[in-house]
């Protein structure tokens, strides 16, 4: 995972946005003169007639109701529709040492498999010697595995530890919280066939230490992680991968969070498992 990229956010728009008209104009749009009167037996039916449509409005919303003839009803929580789950299959059937493994032999099982590897090697565990090698050694395959901790290794070395506010092991400094988390925007497959896939996950990051005085703020980063996946055992291991930045958007004015903001937000709000 790389770290030099430019801060970059989200532009989210204030809520309460109000528009006014100018008197001609909300003349024009609603039709704001006076009518004549109206006679009491058309007011009757009026009255009915929305009366009339309360209950039937009312009926068609109770025949989802909680009730035991009803397949689709809260009693029946395995048929109900659920609109927020993901599509396709499931995408984790047993976590291995909170590690996501199990994915369906399918190219959406392959992208479900991309993005969850994308989370866990862009996650902070990959910032100690140990977490590290169990990482790669669950995600990788084993022909790869050795290879790719030994790289690794270099690379997570003391000087690049060091720019990001850890020490040689990894760990932040007393009183202050390292932050390093990858988050899916979306997935795509490149090239698909039994066994073997290649998907590209685009994501963005956060990483940066988190306390008083941190000289290492936490800021967003974007990049294209593209993973070569093998069937091997049972499950989609990595057989090779490589990054590049971006795509990035325009940043946000939104105003930068206090290290405090941002340390409580990472402890309160867990991550996801990913699927497609």
């Amino acid at each position: 995972m790389s770290h030099d990229d430019d801060y970059v956010d989200y532009a989210t728009p204030e809520p309460g946005t109000r528009t006014r008209f100018a008197e001609g104009d909300n003349d024009a749009r609603y039709d704001t003169r006076r009518g004549g009167r109206v006679s009491p037996s058309r007011a009757m039916v009026t009255v009915v007639g929305v009366v009339v449509l309360l209950i039937a409005a009312i009926a068609f919303a109770n025949r989802g109701g909680n009730t035991e003839d009803n397949p689709e009803s809260a009693a029946n929580p395995d048929t109900r529709a659920e609109p927020t789950s993901p599509t396709g299959d499931t995408p984790v059937k047993s976590p291995t040492n909170g590690i996501p493994t199990g994915f369906p032999q399918s190219a959406e099982g392959a992208q479900s498999a991309a993005a969850n590897f994308a989370v866990a090697l862009g996650g902070d565990q990959m910032f100690t010697p140990e977490g590290r090698h169990e990482l790669v050694d669950a995600l990788y395959t084993p022909e790869l595995a050795e290879k790719t901790k030994t790289g690794m290794d270099a690379a997570y070395n003391e000087d690049f530890l060091a720019n990001l506010g850890l020490d040689a092991e990894g760990e932040p400094p007393s009183g202050m919280t390292f932050i390093s988390r990858t988050v899916p925007i979306g997935t795509t497959v490149k090239e698909y066939e039994d066994g073997r896939a290649t998907v590209a996950v685009w994501y963005t990051g956060l990483i940066g230490l988190a306390g008083p005085d941190s000289d290492v703020p936490v800021r967003t980063t974007w990049h294209t992680w593209t993973f070569e996946l093998q069937w091997s055992d049972g499950d989609w291991k990595i057989a090779a991968d490589s990054q590049k930045r971006g795509p990035a958007p325009v940043p946000g004015d939104v105003p930068a969070a206090t290290d405090e903001q941002i340390e409580d937000a990472v402890e309160q709000f867990g991550g996801f498992t990913y699927a497609r």
